[in-house]
Parts: structure tokens; C-alpha cells; sequence
């Protein structure tokens, strides 16, 4: 891969003031006011399960069925919030679209779309945007018809090509819907939000269980996890966990992959790595609790996180984002990967791993003042990290996560940039 850009951009310093009460050596570095109290949330989400379990909260529903025919009228509508960011990256492509207008054509039943009522008769597609979307856009004749198995006359076919016959037996079909009422959670709606997870985290949508980050994105938004998403797109964050990669297009320049295909992208893993990140860095701080449930402190952590002023979410995707720069800058693409003792030799695991990405990145955002010194000593980084790992391997075990595990592995990384930095290595 090219090498990018041999000097990094210049950095605004002042972005990156730290809390008086962190160290500038090995503490993590937080931002002013970036520091959580998480503990609370967490508690609070057992307190409110508790409640859940002894009966105190209440789901509230009503069924409904809408003609096919009204499909796009109400995906249009103002009533109806699809908002894509509550829903899974991966779409249907024609075959698997072209599969629903089929069992339309056959009146076999649909699973129901579910809906919450977030204001008085409007509602917030929780599960079905799929489904809704594949029946607007056939109407939109933005695709055609493939591979029916029991209708292969129509096969090529957009909704304005079938005959009158065929249209209106599409149009006379129903679609169920199951809808999350208003007044769910009881009138002050504080428990609203656990039982619409409780309910959404259920939803089985096509066999595939949502992952912890699809489940976030749905039931967490909110300025930091619009920022994670976004951030989620840096392409030198990308290019570190192989999402995308650079290759040399037909006419000799460099050109991105698409990442639409990678698992990390469809399972939003990616935005994941991005919230860690930032979580990670309040996971040593002096009165923190070193969590054992890595979700509950994701998801409380993005709870919290949402509530930060705009001015300090606009320095962290800075942060983020230089860090990112700046690690491929030095490191190249191999930043994160680990080299073990595999049979009787040393030899490099070609992918990134999770237990290098976290103190890593968290290494180079406490010495961002030194980027211009680290991008000069990169050949040096890049040759001392072998004897790194072939010293220090078997206390970088991602199995190993209590406090003093990941102090010691922050130290060890932060150290090694030390080193070169100091002239010691």
C-alpha cells in the first residue's frame, strides 16, 4: 500500500487540554468535561430491570393492517419516521426483494412490521424498514422483478409492466403491523425506553438476530453515537481494520474498496470500534469500576456520552480522527496487528485484533503533541515493534481484562512510543 502523507497535518493543541488531575505521562487523557459518571447508568438499568422482572411496567399495543396499494403513501409521509440510523446497514438486494413481491402475489403471510408510537399517531419503524421499502420502490418501478419461482411470466417486469389483473391482486393484499402505543411504560414514560428494548432486541428480523451495535444505534441515538457513525467513515480508520483498502484503479490512481460487503460494515462493528474508543478512555480513571459486562458499559457509556456539549464532541471527532491519521501515518496498515509463538516461531497474525487497537490508539492520542516526531521515527516504530511483541506477547491477551491487566498493557504501549521518542529504543 502507498505510504499516505509523510508529515501530518498540523494539529491545534489547545483542543486537547487535559483534566488538572491527569497525569501529561500515563494517565488517560480526558478532555474537559469529557469524564462520565457511567456507574449511575448502569445502575440505574439494573435498578429499571428489577422494576421490569417484579411487573411494575407495561407494554401497551394495538394491531393494524395497511393495503399494500398504501405502502408508499405512508413510507412518504410525515407520520411515519423511518430514519435509516435506527435501522441495519445491510439492504435487501432485487433477488430477495423480488422474493416479497412474490409471496405478495401468492397472499402467503408477511411477518408484521412493528412500530412505535413516539408521538401522539406518529410512529418510528422499529422492525420492517426492509419490508417497507422493497414494496414503495416496486411501486416506484425502481427495480424489476428476478427469479420468481411460481409467477416466471413476470420475471423483468416492473409494477408499471404486469397487466391490471396482476397489479390489483398486489394491491388488494395486506400488511400486518404490531404497534408500541404511547402510553407504554406508564404516564411519565420513564420506562419507555427499556421496554422499547426489551421489545426491539426481540425482534427477530429474517432470521438474524441484531447485533449489540444495531441494537445501540436503534435505542440509543443521539449527537455521540451520530458522531461514531460518522467517524465510523475515516478512511484511514477504515483502511486500519480492512474494511476498505487501497488498490491501483485501471487509470493509475488509488482508489477505495467499497466496505458495503465487509462483515464489520454490515454488522456495524465498525461504529462499535469507534464508541470503544472513546469508552476505553474512561475505563482506568481513578474511581472508574473496571466493568465485567462490556455491553452494559457500552451502552451506558453511549447513554451518558450523548448528553455532551456540541463544542466538546466536535474536539473528540478531532481526536479521533487525527489519532487514526496518524497511527496509519506510522504504523502503515499493520498498526494492530499482533505477532505471536505459533508453532516454535514468531510469525505475525495478518488481521487486526481488539486488545492492540485499544491501547494503541489510546498511545497516540496522548502523544499527538509529538506527531511530527513520531511520523520521522516511523521506521525506526515500525522495525521496533516486532522485539516489542516478541518481549512483552504474553501480557497483550485480550482474555486478560481487569484493571491491572489493561493499566499494564496501556503502559507497555505508551512506553514503546516513549522509547522511540526519548531515544532509548
Amino acid at each position: 500500500m502507498a505510504e499516505q502523507n509523510s508529515r501530518p497535518q498540523a494539529h491545534d493543541q489547545s483542543l486537547f487540554t487535559v483534566e488538572e488531575d491527569a497525569t501529561a505521562r500515563q494517565s488517560p487523557i480526558l478532555l474537559p468535561g469529557e469524564r462520565v459518571n457511567f456507574q449511575e447508568n448502569i445502575d440505574q438499568r439494573i435498578d429499571e430491570a428489577a422494576k421490569h422482572r417484579q411487573g411494575d411496567f407495561r407494554i401497551v399495543t394495538e394491531q393494524a393492517r395497511y393495503q399494500v396499494a398504501q405502502i408508499p403513501d405512508l413510507v412518504a409521509g410525515k407520520e411515519w419516521n423511518l430514519n435509516p440510523d435506527f435501522q441495519r446497514r445491510h439492504r435487501w438486494n432485487p433477488d430477495k426483494q423480488s422474493r416479497l413481491i412474490e409471496s405478495i402475489m401468492l397472499n402467503v403471510p408477511i411477518p408484521p412490521i412493528f412500530l412505535y408510537e413516539a408521538e401522539l399517531s406518529k410512529f418510528e419503524v422499529m422492525d420492517g424498514l426492509q419490508r417497507l421499502t422493497a414494496i414503495s420502490e416496486f411501486y416506484k418501478d425502481s427495480y424489476t422483478l428476478r427469479d420468481l419461482q411460481y409467477f416466471p411470466q413476470h420475471n423483468g417486469k416492473r409494477y408499471s409492466d404486469l397487466d391490471e389483473m396482476s397489479q390489483r391482486g398486489i394491491d388488494r393484499r395486506y400488511l400486518s403491523a404490531v404497534i408500541l402505543l404511547h402510553e407504554t411504560g406508564g404516564p411519565s414514560g420513564r420506562e419507555a425506553d427499556l421496554l422499547k428494548q426489551l421489545v426491539f432486541e426481540r425482534i427477530n428480523s429474517g432470521g438474524v438476530d441484531l447485533t449489540a451495535q444495531e441494537s445501540r444505534n436503534a435505542l440509543l441515538p443521539g449527537p455521540m453515537n451520530r458522531l461514531c457513525l460518522d467517524l465510523a467513515e475515516t478512511p484511514s480508520f477504515r483502511r486500519l481494520w480492512g474494511i476498505t483498502t487501497t488498490s491501483n484503479e485501471q487509470d493509475g490512481e488509488e482508489g477505495e474498496s467499497s466496505p458495503e460487503s465487509h462483515p464489520y460494515y454490515r454488522s456495524m462493528y465498525d461504529v462499535e470500534l469507534v464508541l470503544r474508543f472513546f469508552a476505553y478512555r474512561q475505563r482506568l480513571i481513578a474511581g472508574s469500576r473496571n466493568p465485567r459486562n462490556l455491553k452494559l458499559f457500552l451502552d451506558s457509556y453511549l447513554k451518558a456520552a450523548n448528553g455532551y456539549k456540541p463544542e466538546l464532541l466536535t474536539k473528540l471527532g478531532a481526536l479521533f480522527v487525527q489519532t487514526s491519521d496518524l497511527v496509519e501515518q506510522v504504523m502503515t496498515h499493520r498498526a494492530f496487528w499482533l505477532k505471536r509463538f505459533r508453532n516454535g516461531q514468531w510469525q505475525w497474525i495478518e488481521e487486526p485484533a481488539i486488545v492492540a487497537y485499544e491501547p494503541l490508539m489510546l498511545a497516540f492520542s496522548q502523544r499527538l503533541s509529538r506527531s511530527t516526531d513520531l511520523v520521522d521515527k516511523r521506521f525506526a516504530i515500525r522495525e521496533g515493534i516486532d522485539r516489542f511483541y516478541e518481549e512483552n506477547g504474553d501480557r497483550i491477551d485480550g482474555r486478560r481484562v481487569n484493571t491491572r491487566d489493561l493499566a499494564e498493557r496501556n503502559k507497555l504501549y505508551l512506553g514503546f512510543l516513549d522509547g522511540h521518542l526519548d531515544g532509548r529504543s
